[in-house]
């Protein structure tokens, strides 16, 4: 299993909208960065990303899981954008922000502190357990 990171903005897309999609999930669409694309190309059936509110709460608040492999992104007529469905699997039961996670010397590398613009980015096995820590969250 692989994790990655899906960043929203919470007044567009937020945690609350994921969580009423249920089983089904949703078409993370709308990206337009070719890396990002190209990481949701790499994702499989049941890998897990963190769902992060990004602006002003700049903050994990969720779990999340690949529902449907890549597939054309309904929200454009260009084929080269793609994207994947997710669903929300568990709430954080204290989110975590980017200001604890920047604090943590054990996450200095993490691609969310290197590069935070990027929308969909990879987490490593050893991070996800680390924020999942710091949020008081069963990472399975």
């Amino acid at each position: 299993m692989a994790y990655w990171l899906f960043k929203s903005e919470p007044n567009t897309w937020g945690w609350d909208d994921q969580l009423a999609k249920g089983d089904a999930g949703e078409e993370w669409n709308g990206v337009r960065n070719y890396q990002a694309r190209n990481f949701m190309r790499a994702m499989k059936l049941g890998d897990r990303g963190f769902f992060y509110h990004s602006l002003t709460e700049k903050s994990v608040v969720g779990i999340v899981e690949v529902c449907a492999e890549v597939h054309p992104d309904s929200s454009s007529d260009d084929p080269r954008w793609e994207c994947v469905d997710i669903k929300a699997i568990r709430p954080f039961t204290r989110p975590v922000s980017l200001d604890e996670i920047k604090a943590t010397p054990a996450l200095a590398e993490m691609v969310l502190v290197r590069n935070s613009r990027l929308s969909v980015q990879p987490v490593t096995e050893a991070e996800w357990r680390e924020i999942c820590r710091m949020g008081q969250t069963d990472p399975e």
